[in-house]
């Protein structure tokens, strides 16, 4: 299994660089790809508006620690055509029958979570807290090919329409947390420095 995580949008509503911000003793974007460890082949990380930063984040992320996965860096230059586009890019690199795939901002997903998602059978997984659905997500093969047969104008939710959604309800508020704003990033740390 591999995963996807998206990391080539412009930040604009987080003051700072939001995926090279601390969380703990690692950035948002590590915290983030650290979940994947001993469950993942392959970390794609797509990238995109300020790419240089993220290239230089995963060198870091390579340098400081020894993972079991792969961890690849793809630019996407058509990132301001939006997320989808990024999506379209992670996938056309994706090898595995299934994969993962997550924003970079989502650090405080538990392991246990992604554990049970790569456990679950069907084309589209998604964890729930209090019904409320959240990421990573996880997509099947015949789903990798639908999202790059769609227009790269169209939308991740158009192309999951399509097929039924297999919904786990999961005992983990990170699955609904990121860090789109400075108060979101406040959150995510009192809530790491809880957990």
């Amino acid at each position: 299994m591999e995963a996807i995580v998206l990391a080539a949008g412009y930040s604009s509503r987080a003051n700072a660089f939001k995926l090279t911000l601390p969380l703990g003793q690692m950035s948002v974007l590590e915290q983030t790809i650290s979940k994947f460890e001993g469950i993942c082949s392959r970390v794609i990380v797509v990238a995109g508006f300020q790419a240089e930063l993220i290239q230089e984040e995963m060198v870091r992320i390579c340098h400081n620690n020894a993972y079991s996965f792969q961890i690849q860096f793809v630019n996407n230059e058509n990132f301001n055509l939006g997320m989808f586009s990024s999506i379209q890019k992670g996938v056309s690199e994706v090898n595995a029958p299934t994969f993962l795939i997550t924003p970079g901002d989502c650090p405080l997903v538990k392991k246990e979570t992604i554990q049970l998602l790569a456990e679950q059978k069907g084309n589209v997984v998604i964890p729930s807290f209090h019904f409320k659905g959240g990421h990573p997500i996880k997509l099947s093969s015949e789903v990798k090919q639908k999202i790059l047969e769609t227009n790269p104008e169209s939308n991740l939710r158009v192309v999951l329409g399509g097929y039924e959604k297999e919904y786990i309800n999961v005992d983990d508020p990170g699955v609904i947390m990121d860090v789109d704003t400075q108060e979101d990033y406040q959150k995510a740390v009192d809530y790491y420095n809880k957990a």
